[in-house]
């Protein structure tokens, strides 16, 4: 329990520092980002306890929109994310998550894939209506969603499969 404790807080200062010195400065044709710090959410343990999950994930939210100074929209993309996690976990994986017996490094590749590019649309649709929180641009909203969420898909597929060849 301590070690896999440990093994949370690594996790999440490391993806909080990566997304703040890194990533954060990636700003592809001035409006693509990657915003990899969900991969906190996105394998975090299914068994362990839901407030202290949705909790964290508002922590990891804030912790990101304090360096950006985005006034909270993280956080609430973060929280939104954890919370709606089970139904994404219960649609990507089915009957496996309801006998709550998901293993990440044991499924297939291509329900990997599709379970990261639900939560990833998913956080940035919320994240960028916040951040731009107009209706009449909705097509920037979708715009900058759809190239943020494929440039994100693809780092975050990149690092599972570095990350998770080295735990097999």
């Amino acid at each position: 329990m301590n070690n896999s404790l440990t093994g949370h807080i690594i996790r999440f200062f490391t993806l909080v520092f990566a997304q703040v010195l890194i990533f954060n400065h990636v700003n592809f044709l001035g409006y693509i980002n990657p915003y990899i710090y969900i991969l906190f959410i996105a394998f975090f343990p299914v068994k362990n306890n839901r407030a202290l999950f949705i909790f964290s994930s508002f922590l990891l939210g804030l912790s990101i929109d304090m360096f950006l100074d985005t006034g909270g929209i993280h956080a609430a993309a973060s929280v939104l994310i954890a919370y709606i996690r089970p139904v994404i976990l219960k649609s990507s994986f089915g009957t496996i998550y309801e006998y709550q017996s998901v293993r990440f490094n044991a499924i297939s590749f291509g329900v990997i894939i599709t379970y990261i590019t639900l939560l990833v649309i998913a956080h940035h649709l919320v994240l960028f209506l916040l951040e731009i929180f107009s209706i009449s641009k909705i097509l920037l909203i979708l715009q900058k969603t759809l190239f943020s969420s494929i440039f994100t898909i693809l780092l975050s597929i990149i690092i599972y499969i570095i990350f998770s060849r080295n735990n097999k």
